[in-house]
C-alpha cells in the first residue's frame, strides 16, 4: 500500500515534468491537459476508492459487498489518519449490521478516537454506540452518547433515530 502512494507520487511527477516540457514546446493546450492529469493523479494519493465503493455498498444497504470490499485494504494501518478513521467508522457499520456488537463497538470507538472528518458521521458513529450500549442493558452509557449524538447533529439529519432511541433507552 505504501508502495502504491510512492508510484502514484511518481507517475504524478513525471507526467507534470511532461506538462512542463510541453509548455516550453509552445503546446499550451497539452501542457494544461497533462496538469490536470497530474493533478487528477495526485489527488487519487489523498482518496482511497476502496474506501468510497465501500461508502456506496453502505448506501445500497450492501453490507456483504461492504464486508468484501474492506477485506481488500489488508494493512489500514498504512492508510492516512483519516482514511483509517472512515475504514474502521465502514467496518464498525458491517459490524453491527451482522450482529457483532463488541467489535462493532471496538472499531467504532476506535473511528471516533481517530477523527471522523464530518460531523454527520461522528453523530451516526456515537448513535450506533448508543445502541450497542442499550443491546448490552448499559442505560446511563447509552443516553451519554445519544446526548453527544444529538450535539453533532447539526443538521437535525438523525433526530428521530435520537428521539425512537430514547424512547425505547425509557422502557430499559
Amino acid at each position: 500500500m505504501l508502495f502504491a502512494y510512492w508510484f502514484r507520487a511518481a507517475i504524478a511527477a513525471l507526467v507534470f515534468a511532461t506538462a512542463i516540457w510541453q509548455f516550453f514546446d509552445k503546446e499550451i493546450g497539452n501542457g494544461i491537459f497533462f496538469i490536470l492529469i497530474s493533478i487528477l493523479i495526485a489527488a487519487t494519493i489523498w482518496i482511497n476508492e476502496v474506501i468510497i465503493m465501500t461508502f456506496l455498498s453502505v448506501r445500497k444497504g450492501d453490507f456483504a459487498k461492504a464486508r468484501k470490499r474492506l477485506g481488500w485494504i489488508k494493512n489500514p494501518e498504512w492508510l492516512l489518519k483519516s482514511q483509517r478513521a472512515y475504514y474502521f467508522y465502514l467496518l464498525g457499520l458491517v459490524h453491527t449490521q451482522s450482529n457483532e456488537m463488541s467489535k462493532a463497538e471496538q472499531t467504532l470507538k476506535r473511528a471516533l478516537s481517530l477523527g471522523l472528518a464530518m460531523k454527520h458521521d461522528k453523530a451516526m458513529a456515537k448513535l450506533n454506540l448508543a445502541g450497542i450500549a442499550a443491546t448490552k442493558r448499559r442505560k446511563r452509557e447509552a443516553l451519554n452518547w445519544l446526548a453527544e449524538a444529538k450535539k453533532d447533529d447539526e443538521k437535525k439529519i438523525l433526530s428521530d433515530q435520537i428521539r425512537m432511541m430514547k424512547q425505547q433507552l425509557s422502557r430499559i
